[in-house]
């Protein structure tokens, strides 16, 4: 799945088109590394999202297209 579907998806992020921007800016890195929108997300990948000051550090647990809104936060563990 792509990296800006995947932050819509599991609503770290909540439109793809800010996931998008955000992933162009330079905002988002996966594995240490910055990260286009078209990266493909796996199972295990560290994903950091800087939102101002404020940085969020989640690992992947699962990949999916759709989910509930009550169950977005199972595809995630927060790292930092």
């Amino acid at each position: 799945m792509r990296l800006d579907k995947y932050l819509k998806v599991s609503r770290i992020i909540k439109r793809r088109t800010v996931a998008n921007d955000a992933c162009d800016t330079e905002h988002v890195s996966v594995n240490g590394r910055p990260a286009k929108a078209s990266y493909d997300v796996k199972v295990g990948d560290v994903i950091e999202v800087t939102f101002g000051q404020r940085t969020l550090k989640i690992r992947v647990l699962d990949v999916r297209e759709f989910t509930a809104k009550a169950e977005a936060s199972s595809l995630y563990e927060v790292i930092e």
